[in-house]
């Protein structure tokens, strides 16, 4: 692409792909989206987001073209890479000037470059860092704060990489430009300082600005920099001065009342978090300081009027990490732990102290937990949206999750609080969060019987808030301590609350019907998509648990389904609905084929737009309703026909397909496979071609399960897949699950459907240029040899019992591979045979008689329709209905028979004469 030509061009597809206008803006982006790999392309985009005279929203697209080519053509063996020499002048371009006046392109501009970086630097990018250290010593405002903040983006990137040399090179890099870092923060803070004396705002906000980035910087360089910052001088010197400092300059700013705003921005960029997340050894020396600081600002009187919320949590999240830290906890055995594991223990127990607690305890419970006014108009004036808001305050969360993990390390010094705070206040909230820390301090029982009860019957409208406090806090303690008989006065209760919306519940069966109706009349009252999942996960949730008595449902189910056309999440909610209700149903589930087969066929569609949502939960309904069928129908043999384009896009859901194929194979194998055979055997042919070990695994074994069900047919669907099979198996395939797999196949075939495996065997010779014989003893070699990569035992005796029915045989090959024959069937024999203590004698653990219906443990799932079909096939299958011991003994007493006794003798001589005791063994008796 000619420069002084393309770049015209660029620049007007770039404003035509900015326009509103669709039939302006496509040919637009399909233009550019040719000029991707176009040589030269990206110096043109270089040419036009750095030229400040051209539309900011044409730049804006340039930089992110850019930025997104980056990741697709950078790298040098990516397909339609950009070329060396081209990249050099990208390079050299993108780090010319820092004068980018627009803050939201600047910033695109740092992120590309870091991105380049991440590629490219230190090895062919050296001059990156010192060019970016003397950018951000100027003294032009733009130009430094630009150059920071491009530091910045550069740092972050560089230190994420994960790999141990690029973990090397960040450490080198680190160790070059700690100290001018350092020293980089001291002078943009001491700038600071100056300003806001002299009452300079505007200019005081940008020095604070580039306080924050060389913060950041920073942060990033010791907590990534440095294999243990405890360990390094400087680092303990320089870094935890400025720790201490910044609480300093934290209190100055609050005392002075100046830029509350950013205060977090400023002080937690340094991100004491993450130093304490990763080296939670080098921040013992500050947790007495950042206690202090955090609990006197979030749990005194000094923080009250000047604290907003984002700082609040930050405090709180601090409090709650030091308290938690694994490194901070002495081992049981107090010899255990090393120093500064009780350093740091002597340190919180010093400061929590008993009044500590307590006021901690009381303000969280009094002042935290409460909800202000302005919650309380908003739920007042609209209930629904408030619910759903609630879960997105930042506060709410964290004080919870911080009372639970202090109660939890502090349960003995705050029970009698709590308790002591109980009889004075309604402590919901606590007593529910506490709920199992409270076992057995609390009689919940009584309480809901004298008070709790009586609070959920009161009907006034001010008084929904402890009626929904008081139900969660019952919801609290229901698995924890509450008599079965109270139960049907919480039911009642519960019903009642149902017709104002309260949505937490735990029916038993004489509720459903009028449950059931009251949460579908709460569906169609409320507006919010949120809302009605919820809901539907509650529907899930009874279904789920009470499945004999869900019959009630299905009449809501259609017409939900219908209304919620254009709101997918809420058709994923139906979806997992529907796969509890099919399972809770069972075979019964079959009434509901009118309605549920459309929307498998909808959901699993990849031509249909809904399917990005519906899909994976589509695929697990399709897979139940497969479980559960009684019979195959028509309309479930036709959804099949979905999934070759499934199949194709090689997702995260291919395993499900996997089981969804098998699922058709046990319910009717021989229609399953007159309709789909060429199809699904194309897919697979397809899918081996470009998929992981694990997937080829996966694949082979439904063959394998195919083969099993259907010796007679099996072979021949996959017909073209099992030459490879052979190959793999005679060339040593090195993988051990994938040897497993391929013989688990072989052996399939050469049990079951011994003429396919000789014609097999002819083929393959063929194909070889080797002789019959020779292919087999390879083959039978080769098996004996892997036999260890087989570790399921149902496979095992497969082999064993595979590789004894090419006897009797007076083949020479056989004859000579007869001692690994019998090497794998004494190796199975010990896998699979019990002693009876009683007889002494031995029988084949694997064996199944007959069907069972099984006994049911308390609350034991039933077998689904598809486990009866697999026990069923069982007792035909040669590896639970042929006992190992005795297919042994026939076969050596029918090779004996053909070959004589003077020619059976010296061949079981070939065998180890230990090996040839523990057959006996096995076979005494018979």
């Amino acid at each position: 692409m000619d420069l002084n030509s393309a770049n015209n061009l660029v620049l007007q597809a770039l404003s035509h792909a900015t326009s509103q206008d669709t039939a302006v803006l496509k040919p637009a982006e399909e233009q550019l989206k040719q000029w991707e790999t176009q040589p030269g392309f990206y110096s043109v985009l270089l040419n036009i987001f750095t030229n400040h005279l051209l539309d900011v929203n044409v730049r804006w697209l340039a930089v992110l073209y850019f930025k997104n080519g980056i990741d697709r053509y950078w790298r040098r063996i990516a397909p339609n890479a950009i070329s060396e020499e081209e990249k050099n002048s990208l390079r050299a371009g993108l780090i010319t000037n820092f004068n980018e006046p627009v803050n939201q392109i600047a910033t695109q501009i740092a992120v590309l470059i870091a991105k380049v970086a991440r590629l490219d630097c230190p090895r062919q990018w050296p001059e990156l860092i010192p060019v970016l250290i003397e950018s951000v010593k100027v003294q032009d405002d733009l130009q430094q704060h630009r150059a920071l903040l491009t530091f910045y983006h550069v740092t972050k990137t560089l230190s994420s990489k994960r790999l141990s040399a690029d973990k090397k090179l960040f450490q080198d890099l680190t160790s070059g430009i700690y100290s001018f870092t350092c020293s980089l923060w001291n002078h943009h803070t001491n700038t600071f300082l100056q300003l806001v004396y002299t009452g300079d705002t505007v200019a005081a906000m940008n020095s604070l600005e580039r306080t924050n980035l060389s913060l950041k910087v920073l942060r990033k360089l010791t907590v990534h920099g440095f294999i243990e910052p405890q360990q390094n001088v400087e680092v303990m010197v320089k870094f935890f001065f400025i720790i201490l400092t910044m609480y300093k300059f934290v209190n100055f700013l609050f005392i002075a009342e100046l830029c509350l705003i950013t205060v977090t921005h400023v002080f937690f960029s340094l991100q004491l978090l993450d130093l304490l997340d990763y080296h939670p050894v080098s921040f013992i020396p500050l947790i007495q300081r950042s206690l202090e600081f955090a609990v006197s600002y979030v749990f005194t009187e000094a923080g009250k009027g000047i604290l907003f919320e984002r700082f609040i949590v930050q405090c709180m999240n601090l409090i709650k990490m030091i308290v938690k830290a694994d490194s901070y906890k002495p081992a049981k055995n107090i010899e255990d732990s090393n120093s500064e594991t009780l350093e740091a223990h002597k340190i919180k127990t010093s400061f929590f102290t008993y009044p500590t607690l307590t006021e901690i305890c009381r303000r969280l419970v009094s002042h935290y937990f409460l909800l202000t006014g302005e919650e309380l108009a908003m739920w007042d004036e609209d209930p629904e949206s408030f619910v759903l808001t609630l879960s997105s305050f930042l506060l709410q969360p964290c004080t919870e999750v911080l009372f639970l993990d202090i109660f939890h390390s502090y349960s003995q010094t705050l029970t009698p609080v709590l308790l002591d705070m109980v009889h004075s206040l309604h402590l919901y909230n606590a007593i529910g969060l506490a709920a199992y820390e409270l076992f057995d301090c609390v009689e919940f029982d009584q309480w809901f019987k004298e008070q709790l009860l009586g609070e959920l019957q009161i009907k006034h409208n001010r008084y929904k808030l402890i009626r929904r406090r008081v139900i969660w806090l019952i919801g609290q303690w229901i698995s924890v301590k509450f008599k079965s008989e109270l139960r049907p006065l919480l039911y009642e209760a519960i019903l009642n609350l149902m017709q104002d919306s309260d949505l937490v519940f735990l029916p038993v069966s004489i509720y459903l019907e009028s449950i059931f109706s009251l949460l579908f009349q709460l569906l169609q009252q409320v507006t919010e998509c949120d809302t009605k999942m919820h809901i539907l996960h509650v529907i899930s949730c009874v279904v789920e648990r009470i499945k004999p008595y869900v019959g009630c449902l299905v009449q809501y189910l259609p017409l939900l389904w219908k209304q919620s056309e254009d709101h997918n999440m809420l058709r994923c909610a139906i979806l997992t609905t529907l796969i509890h209700l099919v399972k809770g149903l069972g075979a019964e589930s079959k009434n509901l084929y009118p309605f549920l087969l459309p929307v498998i066929q909808l959901s699993t569609d990849v031509n249909q737009p809904p399917h990005v949502y519906l899909l994976e939960d589509g695929l697990e309904l399709w897979l139940a309703t497969l479980e559960n069928s009684p019979s195959v129908t028509p309309e479930l043999l036709r959804i099949f026909q979905n999934m070759s384009a499934l199949l194709e896009l090689s997702s995260e859901n291919l395993r499900t397909c996997f089981q969804i194929v098998n699922a058709y194979v046990f319910l009717s194998a021989t229609e399953f496979l007159q309709n789909y055979a060429v199809s699904l055997c194309q897919s697979f042919c397809d899918l081996l071609k470009d998929i992981t070990t694990e997937g080829q695994v996966q694949v082979l074994k439904v063959v394998e399960v195919v083969i099993k069900v259907n010796p007679m047919l099996g072979p021949h669907v996959f017909q073209p897949i099992l030459p490879s099979v052979f190959r793999g198996v005679i060339d040593g395939e090195r993988y051990p699950v994938v040897m497993s797999t391929y013989l688990g196949v072989i052996g399939r075939i050469l049990l079951q459907n011994p003429s396919y495996f000789s014609s097999l065997l002819s083929e393959m010779a063929v194909e070889c240029h080797q002789e019959i014989d020779h292919l087999l003893g390879s083959l039978i070699e080769m098996w004996v040899d892997r036999m260890d990569n087989i570790t399921q035992p149902e496979r095992r005796k497969l082999s064993a019992l595979s590789l004894l029915s090419l006897l009797p045989s007076n083949n020479n090959v056989i004859m000579d591979k007869f001692c690994g024959i019998i090497n794998i069937c004494v190796e199975a024999l010990h896998d699979v045979m019990t002693e009876d203590p009683d007889s002494g004698t031995y029988k084949d653990c694997m064996l199944i008689t007959h069907f069972e219906e099984p006994k049911l443990i308390d609350d034991e799932e039933p077998p689904s329709e598809q486990d009866i079909r697999k026990k069923m096939l069982a007792l035909k299958d040669p590896v639970h209905s042929v006992s190992l011991q005795q297919f042994a003994y026939e076969k050596l007493k029918a090779q004996k028979q053909l070959i004589g006794d003077q020619n059976f003798q010296p061949l079981m001589e070939t065998v180890d004469t230990e090996i040839v005791n523990q057959l006996q063994e096995f076979l005494q008796g018979l």
